[in-house]
This record gives C-alpha cells, structure tokens and sequence, in this order.
C-alpha cells in the first residue's frame, strides 16, 4: 500500500536531478550567448533557419537600400540569419573583403539583433607569415604559433579581432554571434589548408586563437568548426579541436554542374549532413550547413527538388547561401530570376524558418 511518508522521505534523501542543460563550450560565456545556444539546440527539432550571406549590404541592382534585401524582395521577410566576413580586418582597413565598411557591418548585426535574429561571422584573413591573402600558400606555420617569429603580429591581429567582437553591443551587453573560424580546412586553397599545415598545427591555430580570444573577453561567441565536402566521420575530424572548443558542427558544400548533378548532390550533401547531425547530438552540440548554394541559380526549383529534400528531416540549426556579389555570383534569388517562385514555396514551408518563425521563438530569452 502506498505510504505518503516513505515517499516524502525518499524525495528529502534522494531529490530529482533534472538531466543537465546543453552548455556552449566556454565555461564563461554569457547568459545570452547560453541562451542563443540552448534555445536553438530546440529549434533545430522543430525545423532549420534560412541564412543568406551579406544579405543587408547589397544585392542584384542595389547597395546599401536603407532595408534592402533581395531575400525579402522576393519573399515579403528577411532571412533569420546573416553572414558576414571581416577579413581585411586585421590590416585595418575599413572596409571588408568584400567593400562592406566594418561600422557598417556593425549596425547590421546590431539591429538584426535587436529583432531576434541570429548573425555568424567568417574571416579570410591574410596569410601571417608572407602578407598575402587568404589564397595563399604556407610551409611554415610555426612562424606565427607559439615561439615563432610571427607570433606577436598575429597576436595583434586577434587584438583586432576581439576589439571588433567586443564592439558589438546593445542594451548594455554584448550581441551574441556564431564565430566560424578557419574553415574548409579540409581543402588547400586557404593558407590554414590540408596541404599547408598538420592536423596538429591546425588545432594548435583553433586553440591559440579561442583561448587568446577569451582571455580577452570575448564571452559572446559560438564557435562552428566547417570542413568542405567530406566523405566519412573519421575524415570530419580529422582536424577537430576538441569538445571545449566548438559549439557548432558545421560543413561547407556547393552544388556545382547542375542539373546534371543532381542527384548525386542531394545524395553526397545528405549523407554530410546526416553525419553532421548524428556527431552534434551525441556531443551536444549544434548542427548546421554553414556555406552552400548553386551560383546563378540555373535550375528553377532547385529551392524546394534540391535543397529541401536535403534538410527536411536533419536537426540541422541552419543553412546559409553564399552572397549576391553581382548577376554572374550570386545565390539567393532577386525578384524576377527564374528560381523566385520556387523561393516562395520554399519559404511557405511549414519546416523552413525566415524572419517572423524565428524571432516569434524569442532565442535570446529563457524558457
């Protein structure tokens, strides 16, 4: 018979333990940052986030439109996550890669921050030992890791970087941001590439750079690890820089030589992405596609024959396509363009999260 005294006693001596919260991999990050992270650990259940690179910046026929953004040209919303990239950063330029002035970037993730909507951030930094760019050749990556000649001035570049990470505020505290650092690392056209450094001095970079970053008081950071195409887990991190250092489990992968390829690139881009998925649930940590799209868009229903089929059913957190440079590079459709309609059916999706599914979730906010 069920005694109410036993049970009392038993829940004093041996009270529940709820199962322990996912934690971004800095054991001091914000409670912001925190929240971002747990809140989309639970999105990616209900669906993904559609993210476009330089969304707000330029497009097809227009820079810098007060509001402008092919993406909601063409759909009536903004994305729920934007791309930006501070290489030139580190030689004080003020302008970006890419022309975008970096104040400029910075009222960017600041408003679409103060919505509810979710920002990541690359680098193409210049090469460290030789000044040249990102696609450039390095035999010496000692030079600029710990003891080597290089190693002040690339200190002093991620001065540069956690002044500007630093920067990005509101509401009296720091905007949280998906920092994805030194990717498609897996390839050799970066200088940080498979060809120019050991799997040994790569994570020796990735640690470096996020321990100097913290020590600096950068708290507000996701950090996203993304190799280019791969084709087994073991090959995914075979550069990986640990649990403690990566909160995001990302991968890069462009469709190219369509139509013909397409089926091959839902089946080769699926597998990734279910791998992808799979690693981050039993690490805990987030999944996404964090670079990919069809440049110039050629195939009219790529958006819902293509790209949907690929994510409809993964716990991916997002995917993001590649910048609208000009009418020979882009990846997001523009009013008119012949994959706009399909574009539309893909953003009705019940699965695929623009600007009002996203920010109507609150991510910066606990629940």
């Amino acid at each position: 018979m069920f005694n109410i005294k036993y049970f009392v006693l038993f829940a004093l001596l041996y009270p529940f333990q709820s199962p322990a919260r996912a934690q971004p991999a800095d054991p001091k990050a914000s409670r912001r940052t925190t929240q971002l992270y747990q809140n989309l650990r639970k999105l990616s259940a209900q669906g993904i986030m559609f993210g476009h690179q330089d969304d707000l910046a330029y497009g097809i026929g227009w820079k810098y439109n007060p509001g402008g953004s092919d993406v909601k040209y063409t759909t009536g919303e903004y994305p729920a996550v934007f791309g930006w990239d501070l290489g030139h950063l580190e030689l004080d330029s003020p302008l970006n890669i890419d022309s975008v002035p970096f104040a400029q970037i910075r009222k960017y993730i600041r408003d679409t921050y103060q919505i509810g909507l979710v920002n990541t951030i690359s680098w193409h930094l210049h090469n460290p030992v030789t000044g040249e760019s990102s696609w450039s050749k390095l035999n010496s990556f000692q030079a600029f890791l710990q003891g080597g000649e290089k190693h002040a001035q690339f200190l002093s570049w991620l001065d540069k970087l956690a002044n500007f990470l630093n920067s990005l505020k509101s509401g009296g505290g720091k905007i949280p941001v998906i920092l994805r650092l030194y990717h498609e690392h897996n390839g050799s056209w970066f200088w940080w590439g498979r060809d120019h450094s050991s799997p040994d001095e790569y994570k020796q970079l990735w640690r470096i750079t996020v321990d100097y970053l913290q020590f600096k008081g950068v708290h507000h950071v996701l950090y996203a690890y993304s190799p280019d195409k791969f084709s087994s887990e073991l090959e995914y991190l075979d550069r990986y820089p640990g649990d403690n250092y990566v909160d995001i489990l990302g991968f890069d992968a462009y469709h190219r030589n369509a139509p013909s390829s397409n089926l091959q690139f839902i089946h080769e881009a699926r597998q990734m992405a279910q791998t992808v998925a799979q690693l981050a649930e039993k690490k805990q940590k987030l999944a996404a596609w964090t670079e990919t799209g069809l440049e110039t868009i050629p195939v009219a229903n790529w958006w819902t024959e293509v790209l949907l089929p690929i994510v409809k059913d993964i716990k991916l957190s997002y995917v993001l396509v590649w910048r609208n440079g000009r009418t020979d590079h882009f990846y997001a459709p523009y009013p008119g363009q012949q994959s706009a309609l399909d574009f539309k059916k893909f953003y009705q999706t019940d699965s695929v999260f623009f600007e009002k599914k996203t920010t109507a979730r609150k991510l910066y906010k606990s629940k």
